[in-house]
Protein backbone atom coordinates (compact mmCIF):
# COMPACT_ATOMS: atom_id res chain seq x y z
CA UNK A 1 0.00 0.00 0.00
CA UNK A 2 1.21 3.35 -0.11
CA UNK A 3 -0.01 6.58 1.37
CA UNK A 4 0.08 10.50 0.29
CA UNK A 5 3.05 10.72 1.94
CA UNK A 6 5.20 8.11 0.17
CA UNK A 7 3.98 9.87 -2.99
CA UNK A 8 5.06 13.20 -1.95
CA UNK A 9 8.52 11.40 -1.37
CA UNK A 10 8.74 10.30 -4.93
CA UNK A 11 7.50 13.71 -5.92
CA UNK A 12 4.37 12.55 -7.50
CA UNK A 13 0.80 11.26 -6.17
CA UNK A 14 -0.23 8.31 -4.58
CA UNK A 15 -1.95 7.20 -7.73
CA UNK A 16 1.25 7.72 -10.10
CA UNK A 17 3.52 5.85 -7.15
CA UNK A 18 0.91 3.02 -7.34
CA UNK A 19 0.64 2.73 -10.95
CA UNK A 20 4.24 2.74 -11.06
CA UNK A 21 5.20 -0.08 -8.62
CA UNK A 22 1.92 -2.34 -9.89
CA UNK A 23 3.91 -4.21 -12.51
CA UNK A 24 6.44 -4.43 -10.35
CA UNK A 25 4.39 -6.37 -7.76
CA UNK A 26 2.58 -7.82 -9.99
CA UNK A 27 5.87 -9.77 -11.33
CA UNK A 28 7.25 -10.71 -8.44
CA UNK A 29 3.82 -12.00 -7.50
CA UNK A 30 4.07 -14.62 -10.37
CA UNK A 31 7.34 -15.55 -9.76
CA UNK A 32 6.64 -16.26 -6.14
CA UNK A 33 3.32 -18.71 -7.67
CA UNK A 34 5.78 -20.47 -9.28
CA UNK A 35 8.03 -20.97 -6.77
CA UNK A 36 5.74 -22.33 -4.54
CA UNK A 37 3.98 -24.39 -6.92
CA UNK A 38 2.98 -27.61 -7.27
CA UNK A 39 5.54 -28.37 -9.98
CA UNK A 40 7.92 -26.72 -8.52
CA UNK A 41 7.84 -28.97 -4.65
CA UNK A 42 8.16 -32.17 -7.24
CA UNK A 43 11.08 -30.71 -8.64
CA UNK A 44 12.67 -30.02 -5.02
CA UNK A 45 11.78 -33.32 -3.50
CA UNK A 46 13.12 -35.04 -6.30
CA UNK A 47 16.46 -32.66 -5.47
CA UNK A 48 16.39 -33.69 -1.97
CA UNK A 49 15.92 -37.36 -3.13
CA UNK A 50 18.56 -37.16 -5.56
CA UNK A 51 21.05 -35.38 -3.30
CA UNK A 52 20.41 -37.93 -0.77
CA UNK A 53 20.63 -41.07 -2.65
CA UNK A 54 24.41 -39.39 -3.70
CA UNK A 55 25.01 -38.94 -0.50
CA UNK A 56 24.33 -43.17 0.27
CA UNK A 57 26.34 -43.72 -2.60
CA UNK A 58 29.40 -41.66 -1.76
CA UNK A 59 29.24 -43.80 1.94
CA UNK A 60 29.07 -46.75 0.35
CA UNK A 61 31.87 -45.83 -2.08
CA UNK A 62 34.13 -45.01 0.88
CA UNK A 63 33.52 -47.79 2.78
CA UNK A 64 33.77 -50.24 -0.24
CA UNK A 65 37.07 -48.11 -1.04
CA UNK A 66 37.93 -48.68 3.01
CA UNK A 67 37.47 -51.93 2.34
CA UNK A 68 40.29 -52.70 -0.64
CA UNK A 69 42.50 -50.67 1.29
CA UNK A 70 42.45 -52.67 4.12
CA UNK A 71 42.99 -56.36 2.26
CA UNK A 72 45.91 -54.09 0.57
CA UNK A 73 47.35 -52.95 4.39
CA UNK A 74 46.99 -56.93 5.41
CA UNK A 75 48.75 -58.23 2.66
CA UNK A 76 51.77 -55.95 2.77
CA UNK A 77 52.20 -57.73 6.31
CA UNK A 78 54.31 -60.54 4.24
CA UNK A 79 55.52 -58.97 1.09
CA UNK A 80 56.55 -55.19 1.44
CA UNK A 81 56.67 -54.36 5.52
CA UNK A 82 59.87 -54.93 7.37
CA UNK A 83 60.14 -54.43 10.97
CA UNK A 84 61.15 -50.64 12.48
CA UNK A 85 64.16 -51.07 14.90
CA UNK A 86 66.43 -47.80 16.54
CA UNK A 87 69.70 -48.95 17.51
CA UNK A 88 68.70 -52.90 18.26
CA UNK A 89 65.23 -51.89 19.63
CA UNK A 90 61.92 -53.23 17.98
CA UNK A 91 60.13 -50.37 18.05
CA UNK A 92 57.28 -51.81 15.16
CA UNK A 93 56.97 -55.08 14.24
CA UNK A 94 55.01 -55.74 10.99
CA UNK A 95 51.90 -57.13 12.60
CA UNK A 96 51.91 -53.37 15.04
CA UNK A 97 52.52 -51.49 11.36
CA UNK A 98 49.53 -53.08 10.15
CA UNK A 99 47.44 -51.97 13.06
CA UNK A 100 48.93 -48.03 12.60
CA UNK A 101 48.37 -48.18 8.77
CA UNK A 102 44.66 -49.42 9.28
CA UNK A 103 44.03 -47.06 12.31
CA UNK A 104 45.13 -44.33 9.67
CA UNK A 105 43.37 -45.32 6.98
CA UNK A 106 40.33 -45.07 9.21
CA UNK A 107 40.59 -42.03 10.17
CA UNK A 108 40.98 -40.83 6.95
CA UNK A 109 37.90 -42.61 6.00
CA UNK A 110 35.82 -40.90 9.15
CA UNK A 111 37.62 -37.67 7.99
CA UNK A 112 36.00 -37.63 4.45
CA UNK A 113 32.66 -39.11 5.34
CA UNK A 114 32.27 -36.04 7.87
CA UNK A 115 33.71 -33.72 5.26
CA UNK A 116 31.11 -34.65 2.48
CA UNK A 117 27.61 -34.54 5.69
CA UNK A 118 29.32 -30.56 5.99
CA UNK A 119 28.88 -30.47 2.23
CA UNK A 120 25.41 -32.34 1.63
CA UNK A 121 23.23 -31.16 5.17
CA UNK A 122 23.39 -27.69 3.87
CA UNK A 123 22.63 -28.03 0.15
CA UNK A 124 19.60 -30.20 1.62
CA UNK A 125 18.29 -27.26 3.36
CA UNK A 126 19.35 -24.99 0.52
CA UNK A 127 16.45 -26.88 -1.79
CA UNK A 128 13.43 -25.75 0.22
CA UNK A 129 12.87 -22.17 0.39
CA UNK A 130 11.24 -22.53 4.05
CA UNK A 131 14.69 -24.27 4.75
CA UNK A 132 17.54 -21.67 2.98
CA UNK A 133 18.04 -19.84 5.76
CA UNK A 134 18.77 -22.14 7.91
CA UNK A 135 21.57 -23.80 5.11
CA UNK A 136 23.02 -20.35 5.41
CA UNK A 137 23.79 -20.37 8.58
CA UNK A 138 25.02 -24.13 8.65
CA UNK A 139 27.10 -23.07 6.19
CA UNK A 140 28.05 -20.08 8.53
CA UNK A 141 28.86 -22.32 11.44
CA UNK A 142 31.16 -24.01 9.25
CA UNK A 143 32.92 -21.67 6.86
CA UNK A 144 33.51 -19.05 9.80
CA UNK A 145 35.53 -20.96 12.03
CA UNK A 146 37.50 -22.35 8.94
CA UNK A 147 37.60 -18.61 7.40
CA UNK A 148 39.33 -17.45 10.67
CA UNK A 149 41.61 -20.51 10.94
CA UNK A 150 42.72 -19.96 7.14
CA UNK A 151 43.26 -16.37 7.95
CA UNK A 152 45.10 -17.02 11.36
CA UNK A 153 47.11 -18.65 9.57
CA UNK A 154 47.73 -16.95 6.51
CA UNK A 155 48.64 -13.61 8.47
CA UNK A 156 50.97 -16.04 11.21
CA UNK A 157 53.12 -16.60 8.32
CA UNK A 158 55.67 -13.78 8.94
CA UNK A 159 56.30 -14.49 12.77
CA UNK A 160 56.33 -18.44 11.24
CA UNK A 161 59.27 -17.33 8.91
CA UNK A 162 60.74 -14.97 11.81
CA UNK A 163 60.96 -17.77 14.20
CA UNK A 164 62.76 -20.09 11.37
CA UNK A 165 65.33 -17.88 10.41
CA UNK A 166 65.94 -17.46 14.31
CA UNK A 167 66.16 -21.60 14.85
CA UNK A 168 68.03 -22.15 11.50
CA UNK A 169 70.70 -19.81 13.38
CA UNK A 170 70.86 -20.96 16.37
CA UNK A 171 71.27 -24.72 15.10
CA UNK A 172 74.46 -23.67 12.96
CA UNK A 173 75.97 -21.67 15.94
CA UNK A 174 75.63 -25.01 17.88
CA UNK A 175 76.68 -27.00 15.14
CA UNK A 176 79.88 -24.88 14.93
CA UNK A 177 80.13 -25.09 18.87
CA UNK A 178 80.47 -28.79 18.36
CA UNK A 179 82.88 -28.65 16.18
CA UNK A 180 84.87 -26.44 18.10
CA UNK A 181 84.25 -28.82 20.87
CA UNK A 182 85.62 -32.25 19.09
CA UNK A 183 88.24 -30.51 17.94
CA UNK A 184 89.57 -29.20 21.50
CA UNK A 185 88.66 -32.92 22.87
CA UNK A 186 90.67 -34.29 20.20
CA UNK A 187 93.64 -32.49 20.87
CA UNK A 188 93.49 -30.80 17.28
CA UNK A 189 93.06 -27.88 18.52
CA UNK A 190 94.67 -26.33 22.07
CA UNK A 191 93.86 -23.46 23.81
CA UNK A 192 96.18 -22.38 26.62
CA UNK A 193 94.52 -23.10 29.99
CA UNK A 194 91.91 -25.22 28.17
CA UNK A 195 92.07 -28.60 29.27
CA UNK A 196 90.60 -31.00 26.81
CA UNK A 197 88.14 -33.17 28.78
CA UNK A 198 86.46 -29.18 29.43
CA UNK A 199 85.34 -29.52 25.92
CA UNK A 200 82.38 -31.33 25.88
CA UNK A 201 80.62 -30.30 29.28
CA UNK A 202 81.89 -26.58 27.99
CA UNK A 203 79.42 -27.48 24.75
CA UNK A 204 76.69 -28.86 26.53
CA UNK A 205 76.70 -25.53 28.91
CA UNK A 206 76.40 -23.13 25.67
CA UNK A 207 74.34 -25.06 23.80
CA UNK A 208 71.71 -25.20 26.69
CA UNK A 209 72.46 -21.33 26.65
CA UNK A 210 71.99 -20.83 22.90
CA UNK A 211 68.65 -22.86 23.10
CA UNK A 212 67.58 -20.78 25.91
CA UNK A 213 68.06 -17.82 24.35
CA UNK A 214 66.27 -19.07 21.43
CA UNK A 215 63.35 -19.83 23.24
CA UNK A 216 63.56 -16.68 24.39
CA UNK A 217 63.36 -14.93 21.37
CA UNK A 218 60.77 -16.76 19.94
CA UNK A 219 58.66 -16.61 22.81
CA UNK A 220 56.86 -13.33 21.70
CA UNK A 221 56.25 -14.95 18.11
CA UNK A 222 54.06 -17.58 19.34
CA UNK A 223 50.15 -18.01 18.49
CA UNK A 224 48.78 -16.53 21.82
CA UNK A 225 51.56 -15.86 24.07
CA UNK A 226 49.95 -12.27 25.16
CA UNK A 227 47.11 -14.27 26.26
CA UNK A 228 46.33 -14.44 30.31
CA UNK A 229 45.58 -17.87 29.93
CA UNK A 230 49.08 -18.90 28.29
CA UNK A 231 51.08 -16.57 30.75
CA UNK A 232 49.58 -18.11 34.00
CA UNK A 233 50.79 -21.59 32.37
CA UNK A 234 53.80 -20.60 31.71
CA UNK A 235 54.09 -18.99 35.47
CA UNK A 236 52.80 -21.90 36.89
CA UNK A 237 55.08 -24.60 35.18
CA UNK A 238 58.25 -22.54 36.29
CA UNK A 239 57.23 -22.66 39.85
CA UNK A 240 56.50 -26.10 39.50
CA UNK A 241 59.70 -26.59 37.93
CA UNK A 242 61.42 -24.04 40.76
CA UNK A 243 59.90 -25.73 43.72
CA UNK A 244 60.60 -29.25 42.78
CA UNK A 245 64.01 -29.29 41.37
CA UNK A 246 65.71 -28.01 44.06
CA UNK A 247 67.94 -31.11 44.02
CA UNK A 248 68.30 -31.33 41.04
CA UNK A 249 69.64 -28.17 40.20
CA UNK A 250 72.16 -28.39 43.24
CA UNK A 251 73.49 -31.21 41.58
CA UNK A 252 73.61 -30.55 38.57
CA UNK A 253 75.57 -27.35 39.43
CA UNK A 254 78.02 -29.56 41.67
CA UNK A 255 78.67 -31.50 38.43
CA UNK A 256 79.40 -28.97 36.81
CA UNK A 257 81.78 -27.43 39.30
CA UNK A 258 83.67 -31.09 39.76
CA UNK A 259 84.15 -30.74 35.45
CA UNK A 260 85.71 -27.61 36.07
CA UNK A 261 88.10 -28.13 38.86
CA UNK A 262 89.18 -31.75 37.27
CA UNK A 263 89.58 -34.16 40.99
CA UNK A 264 88.95 -36.97 38.32
CA UNK A 265 88.07 -38.23 35.38
CA UNK A 266 86.64 -41.50 33.60
CA UNK A 267 88.81 -44.44 34.19
CA UNK A 268 90.54 -42.90 37.20
CA UNK A 269 91.30 -45.27 40.43
CA UNK A 270 89.44 -42.78 43.60
CA UNK A 271 88.48 -43.12 46.65
CA UNK A 272 85.79 -41.10 48.09
CA UNK A 273 85.21 -41.38 51.95
CA UNK A 274 85.04 -45.33 52.34
CA UNK A 275 84.22 -45.42 48.89
CA UNK A 276 87.33 -47.19 46.52
CA UNK A 277 86.90 -48.35 42.82
CA UNK A 278 86.97 -46.84 39.11
CA UNK A 279 85.45 -43.96 38.01
CA UNK A 280 82.91 -45.21 35.00
CA UNK A 281 80.56 -42.64 34.48
CA UNK A 282 80.04 -39.35 34.77
CA UNK A 283 76.63 -37.62 34.45
CA UNK A 284 75.45 -33.80 35.38
CA UNK A 285 73.46 -35.14 38.09
CA UNK A 286 75.57 -38.20 39.58
CA UNK A 287 78.89 -39.82 39.49
CA UNK A 288 79.14 -43.86 39.21
CA UNK A 289 82.01 -45.85 40.98
CA UNK A 290 82.68 -49.64 40.16
CA UNK A 291 84.73 -51.05 43.38
CA UNK A 292 87.48 -53.41 43.33
CA UNK A 293 84.63 -56.09 43.62
CA UNK A 294 82.40 -55.00 40.63
CA UNK A 295 80.25 -53.13 43.26
CA UNK A 296 78.72 -50.20 40.94
CA UNK A 297 77.92 -47.22 43.39
CA UNK A 298 76.17 -44.11 41.92
CA UNK A 299 77.04 -41.18 44.14
CA UNK A 300 75.11 -37.87 43.84
CA UNK A 301 77.15 -35.11 42.65
CA UNK A 302 76.54 -32.72 45.65
CA UNK A 303 78.02 -35.19 48.40
CA UNK A 304 80.76 -35.84 46.14
CA UNK A 305 81.58 -32.00 46.41
CA UNK A 306 80.77 -32.05 50.28
CA UNK A 307 83.60 -35.28 50.47
CA UNK A 308 86.79 -35.33 50.41
CA UNK A 309 88.52 -37.09 47.65
CA UNK A 310 91.78 -39.10 46.80
CA UNK A 311 92.81 -39.27 43.16
CA UNK A 312 94.80 -42.71 42.99
CA UNK A 313 95.82 -42.44 39.22
CA UNK A 314 96.48 -39.04 39.10
CA UNK A 315 99.03 -39.57 41.92
CA UNK A 316 100.77 -42.44 40.03
CA UNK A 317 100.58 -40.72 36.37
CA UNK A 318 102.57 -37.60 37.65
CA UNK A 319 104.64 -38.04 40.55
CA UNK A 320 104.34 -42.03 41.29
CA UNK A 321 102.29 -43.27 43.54
CA UNK A 322 103.89 -44.66 46.65
CA UNK A 323 102.28 -47.50 48.60
CA UNK A 324 103.39 -48.78 51.91
CA UNK A 325 103.49 -51.61 54.24
CA UNK A 326 104.00 -51.57 57.69
CA UNK A 327 106.02 -55.01 59.86
CA UNK A 328 107.63 -55.44 63.32
CA UNK A 329 110.86 -57.09 63.80
CA UNK A 330 112.76 -57.91 67.27
CA UNK A 331 115.56 -55.56 68.62
CA UNK A 332 117.89 -58.62 68.15
CA UNK A 333 117.60 -57.96 64.33
CA UNK A 334 119.71 -54.78 62.85
CA UNK A 335 117.96 -52.10 61.47
CA UNK A 336 120.60 -52.33 58.47
CA UNK A 337 119.10 -55.93 57.73
CA UNK A 338 115.28 -55.10 58.06
CA UNK A 339 115.89 -52.23 55.65
CA UNK A 340 118.09 -54.25 53.14
CA UNK A 341 114.76 -56.95 53.00
CA UNK A 342 112.07 -54.43 53.16
CA UNK A 343 113.60 -53.12 49.69
CA UNK A 344 114.66 -56.57 48.33
CA UNK A 345 111.35 -57.38 48.83
CA UNK A 346 109.98 -54.12 47.37
CA UNK A 347 111.84 -54.35 44.19
CA UNK A 348 110.71 -58.37 43.58
CA UNK A 349 107.10 -57.31 43.71
CA UNK A 350 105.59 -56.54 39.98
CA UNK A 351 104.35 -53.17 39.48
CA UNK A 352 107.04 -51.23 41.61
CA UNK A 353 109.54 -49.21 39.64
CA UNK A 354 112.80 -49.27 41.12
CA UNK A 355 113.14 -45.15 40.01
CA UNK A 356 112.44 -43.75 41.99
CA UNK A 357 114.19 -46.17 44.63
CA UNK A 358 111.87 -47.78 47.72
CA UNK A 359 112.69 -46.74 50.69
CA UNK A 360 112.41 -47.60 54.33
CA UNK A 361 110.87 -45.61 57.50
CA UNK A 362 111.31 -46.28 60.94
CA UNK A 363 108.31 -45.36 62.09
CA UNK A 364 107.79 -46.33 65.83
CA UNK A 365 110.63 -48.08 68.67
CA UNK A 366 107.76 -49.77 70.77
CA UNK A 367 108.35 -51.92 74.07
CA UNK A 368 108.81 -55.27 72.50
CA UNK A 369 109.45 -54.13 68.60
CA UNK A 370 110.60 -51.33 66.53
CA UNK A 371 108.29 -50.66 63.53
CA UNK A 372 109.46 -50.15 59.97
CA UNK A 373 107.52 -48.76 56.71
CA UNK A 374 108.73 -49.82 53.55
CA UNK A 375 107.80 -47.24 50.79
CA UNK A 376 107.72 -47.70 47.07
CA UNK A 377 106.90 -45.92 43.94
CA UNK A 378 104.28 -47.30 41.62
CA UNK A 379 102.99 -45.90 38.51
CA UNK A 380 99.64 -48.55 37.59
CA UNK A 381 97.15 -47.55 40.18
CA UNK A 382 94.33 -49.74 39.14
CA UNK A 383 96.47 -52.95 40.23
CA UNK A 384 96.57 -51.37 43.37
CA UNK A 385 95.53 -54.63 45.41
CA UNK A 386 97.18 -56.85 43.85
CA UNK A 387 100.92 -54.64 43.62
CA UNK A 388 99.83 -54.66 48.04
CA UNK A 389 99.09 -58.33 47.97
CA UNK A 390 102.46 -59.19 45.75
CA UNK A 391 104.34 -57.09 48.54
CA UNK A 392 103.08 -58.89 51.02
CA UNK A 393 103.93 -62.00 49.98
CA UNK A 394 107.57 -60.84 48.86
CA UNK A 395 108.58 -59.66 52.37
CA UNK A 396 107.42 -62.87 53.95
CA UNK A 397 109.52 -65.06 51.05
CA UNK A 398 112.45 -62.57 51.95
CA UNK A 399 112.09 -62.86 55.65
CA UNK A 400 112.13 -66.19 56.24
CA UNK A 401 114.66 -66.80 53.58
CA UNK A 402 116.84 -64.99 55.61
CA UNK A 403 115.72 -66.31 59.06
CA UNK A 404 114.33 -62.99 60.39
CA UNK A 405 111.12 -63.32 62.40
CA UNK A 406 108.58 -61.05 61.55
CA UNK A 407 106.84 -60.35 65.45
CA UNK A 408 103.58 -59.19 64.53
CA UNK A 409 101.31 -59.44 66.34
CA UNK A 410 102.88 -59.40 69.49
CA UNK A 411 105.49 -62.20 69.97
CA UNK A 412 107.78 -61.44 72.87
CA UNK A 413 111.62 -61.69 72.17
CA UNK A 414 112.36 -63.34 74.98
CA UNK A 415 111.85 -67.20 73.94
CA UNK A 416 109.78 -68.75 76.82
CA UNK A 417 109.79 -72.43 75.03
CA UNK A 418 107.37 -71.43 72.16
CA UNK A 419 108.77 -72.58 68.80
CA UNK A 420 109.90 -70.00 66.12
CA UNK A 421 107.44 -68.66 64.26
CA UNK A 422 109.02 -69.03 60.79
CA UNK A 423 107.49 -71.52 58.65
CA UNK A 424 109.59 -75.14 59.07
CA UNK A 425 110.38 -75.56 55.21
CA UNK A 426 111.44 -72.43 54.82
CA UNK A 427 113.44 -72.17 58.23
CA UNK A 428 114.87 -75.87 58.31
CA UNK A 429 118.03 -75.23 56.59
CA UNK A 430 118.89 -72.14 58.59
CA UNK A 431 118.27 -73.46 61.72
CA UNK A 432 119.94 -76.74 60.71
Amino acid sequence: SFTDQDGLWESCTRDQLAAKNRLVIIEKLKVMKEEHGLMQLFKRIGYFVLVFVGQFLLFWGTNWMFRKLKLRIMRLEKTRLKPFSIQGYELLDTRKQVKLLIFLANLVRYAFMFLQLLLTVPLLFSIFPQTKNLAYRLLSYIWNPVKSILTGILDYFPNLFTIFVIYMAIKYLVRFFRYLAEEVQSERLKLSGFYPDWAMPTYHIVRFLLYAFMIAMIYPYLPGSNSGVFQGISVFVGLIVSLGSSTVIGNIIAGLVITYMRPFKIGDRIKLNDTMGNVVEKTPLVTRIRTPKNEVVTIPNSFVMSSHTVNFSQSAREYGLIIHSEVSIGYDVPWRVVNKLLIEAALNTPGVVDDPRPFVLSTSLSDWYPVYQVNAYIKDADRLADIYSALHQNIQDRFNEEGVEIMSPHYMAVRDGNASTIPPKEGADKEG
